[in-house]
């Protein structure tokens, strides 16, 4: 029995050891894990204090002041440059469309025209001459006198009342 009692014992020990053993291994990953995120911090910083040294030296060339100057500058003169363009772009057009925007209007229209069927030229030919009398206007004269101002007012009293 006293040897059953001492392989017990050492059995317990054996278990405690292993139970410590794996405690140290987790810590030691702990440990691991945490040097591994050190090691990442300390390339991030070290990627960032390149990339600041980076900024500095191009600020220091690129003068933001002055290149905010320059941009006002290239705008003021955009805008120049566009309201002289239209300027001239309006002359050119209208030394050079009087003519041919008249020409071409005619076209254009007898074209429409003669698409749709209509001749103008006929239509007024045939169109009636002289006065058309009115059934409201009962001294309407029909001859090809020209009226005087007195039949003319009062035509234009006859049409006021109706």
């Amino acid at each position: 029995m006293a040897a059953t009692r001492i392989l017990a014992r050492q059995l317990v020990r054996l278990r405690q050891q292993i139970t410590n053993l794996q405690g140290s291994r987790a810590q030691i990953r702990g440990v691991a894990t945490h040097t591994q995120a050190l090691y990442a911090n300390t390339s991030i910083s070290t990627g960032m204090k390149g990339a600041t040294k980076a900024m500095v030296a191009m600020n220091m060339q690129m003068a933001p002041a002055k290149q905010a100057k320059v941009i006002r500058e290239f705008q003021k003169q955009s805008a120049q440059m566009d309201m002289t363009i239209e300027m001239m772009s309006e002359a050119i057009d209208e030394t050079l469309d009087k003519d041919e925007a008249e020409e071409e209007t005619d076209e254009l229209t007898n074209q429409v025209l003669d698409e749709i069927g209509v001749d103008i030229a006929s239509q007024l030919s045939s169109a009636p001459k002289g006065r058309i009398a009115s059934k409201n206007a009962p001294n309407a004269v029909t001859s090809p006198e020209p009226p005087n101002v007195d039949d003319l007012e009062k035509r234009l009293a006859s049409l006021r009342r109706v």
